[in-house]
C-alpha cells in the first residue's frame, strides 16, 4: 500500500510540475498575456491544497503531522509541497526554472521562484556559480514581495517559507554561505523587518549572534543597532492598523538590547511619532495607545514629562478635545462599572462561602 501511495503521490505532482511548465510557457510565448498569465499562476502556486488533494499528496498521518507544524494558520499551500518535491526530485524542477529564468525581468517572477525554489537552492547542489548569485537575489526579492503580501492582507500565509529561511538558511551558518555575502546580507536585513509580524521574536538573540558583518557597522553599529534601524524603517511603511498593532506589541522584546545612542534616539523618535494623532503618521485611538505603552515600557525614564508635553500640544489643537473628552468619560464610567462588578461577583461569593461554627 505505502508504494501505491508514494506513486500517485509522485503522479499528482508531476501533473503539477507540468501544469506550472505550460503556463510559463504560454507567457513566454505570449507577451501581451504575459503579466496576467504570470499572476496566475503565481496565486496558483501560492494557493491553499483542499482537502481532495491532502488526501492524494498525504496519508493521514501525514496530514495531521503537517496540519500541526504549519501553526498560525493551519494551512498548507502548494508551494510547501512541491518545494520538497523539488529537493527530492531536482531534475523535476530544471525546465521551470530554466523558463524562470527566461521571464526574470517579469512581475510575479521573483515570488514565484521564492516559493518553489527556496529549498532547493540551499539543499541541492549547484555548481554553477554565476547561477547562484542571480538565484540568491531572486531568493531575497521574491521573498521580501510575497511578505509583503501577508502584511497587507494581515495573514501569514507564507509562514513556512519565513520559517525556513530563518531556522535553517540564517541560523545555519553553513547553508547561509551557499549565496553571495551581499545576498545574505540583505536576507538578514529582510528577515529583521519581518521577524515580529511572524511572532519570531523568541529567536532574536540566537538570530543577532549569526548576524553577517557590514561594512558601515562602524558608522551604523552592531547587530543589534542594524536589526532596530531596520525595524523602525518598517514600522514607518506600515498602513494596516492590526499589523501595526502587533508589531507594536511584540517591541517589549527589545528591552534590554544595547544600542547606540543615535539608534536609541531613533526607534523612541519612531514610537513618539505613532502617539499623537495627525499628520504625518494619522495614528488610530489604538495604535497611539498601543505606542505609548511600548514606548514607556522600553523607555522608563522620562514618562511622566512625555506624557505632560503630549497633554499640553493637545491642549493646542481643540478640535480634539471633544472627542478626548469622550474617550475620558467612557474610560471612567468603564473603570467605575467594572470596580462595582468585581466588587458583586467578590462580595456574592463571600456569600456562597460556608459559615464556620
Amino acid at each position: 500500500m505505502q508504494p501505491a501511495a508514494s506513486d500517485r503521490r509522485s503522479t499528482y505532482l508531476d501533473a503539477l510540475t507540468l501544469e506550472i511548465e505550460r503556463k510559463l510557457r504560454k507567457a513566454l510565448s505570449s507577451p501581451g498575456q504575459r503579466p496576467y498569465l504570470l499572476q496566475q499562476l503565481f496565486a496558483d502556486v501560492a494557493l491553499e491544497i483542499e482537502d481532495r488533494a491532502l488526501d492524494i499528496i498525504f496519508d493521514k498521518d501525514e496530514d495531521r503531522i503537517v496540519a500541526a507544524h504549519d501553526g498560525i494558520d493551519a494551512s498548507l499551500c502548494f508551494y510547501d509541497v512541491l518545494a520538497d518535491y523539488y529537493v527530492e526530485e531536482p531534475e523535476r524542477g530544471k525546465c521551470i526554472l530554466a523558463l524562470i529564468v527566461q521571464l526574470w525581468s517579469q512581475s510575479f517572477v521573483s515570488h514565484t521562484f521564492a516559493l518553489l525554489f527556496h529549498k532547493w537552492l540551499f539543499e541541492v547542489s549547484v555548481e554553477n556559480t554565476e547561477a547562484l548569485l542571480r538565484y540568491g537575489s531572486a531568493l531575497v526579492q521574491g521573498a521580501g514581495n510575497v511578505f509583503w503580501i501577508d502584511i497587507q492582507t494581515n495573514r501569514r500565509r507564507f509562514l513556512s517559507l519565513f520559517m525556513y529561511l530563518l531556522e535553517e538558511v540564517a541560523l545555519v551558518p553553513e547553508r547561509s554561505l551557499k549565496i553571495s555575502i551581499q545576498a545574505r546580507r540583505d536576507l538578514y536585513l529582510l528577515l529583521s523587518r519581518f521577524l515580529f509580524f511572524y511572532n519570531a521574536d523568541g529567536s532574536l538573540e540566537i538570530f543577532l549572534k549569526n548576524f553577517p558583518t557590514f561594512p558601515n557597522a562602524f558608522l551604523v553599529g552592531g547587530p543589534a543597532d542594524i536589526f532596530v534601524i531596520e525595524l523602525t524603517d518598517q514600522l514607518q511603511k506600515l498602513k494596516v492598523e492590526p499589523v501595526l498593532v502587533h508589531y507594536l506589541s511584540r517591541m517589549s522584546a527589545l528591552r534590554g538590547l544595547e544600542l547606540r545612542m543615535t539608534t536609541s534616539t531613533r526607534l523612541k523618535a519612531c514610537l513618539y511619532s505613532f502617539t499623537s494623532p495627525g499628520g504625518p503618521m494619522y495614528p488610530t485611538r489604538v495604535v497611539r495607545h498601543t505606542a505609548w505603552d511600548t514606548l514607556d515600557l522600553l523607555f522608563p525614564v522620562g514618562r511622566y514629562p512625555r506624557h505632560v508635553i503630549s497633554l499640553f500640544f493637545r491642549l493646542l489643537y481643540p478640535w480634539y478635545w471633544p472627542s478626548s473628552c469622550w474617550n475620558f468619560i467612557m474610560t471612567c464610567v468603564k473603570t467605575v462599572v467594572y470596580y462595582f462588578i468585581g466588587l458583586l461577583a467578590s462580595s456574592w461569593e463571600n456569600l456562597r462561602k460556608p459559615r464556620s461554627t
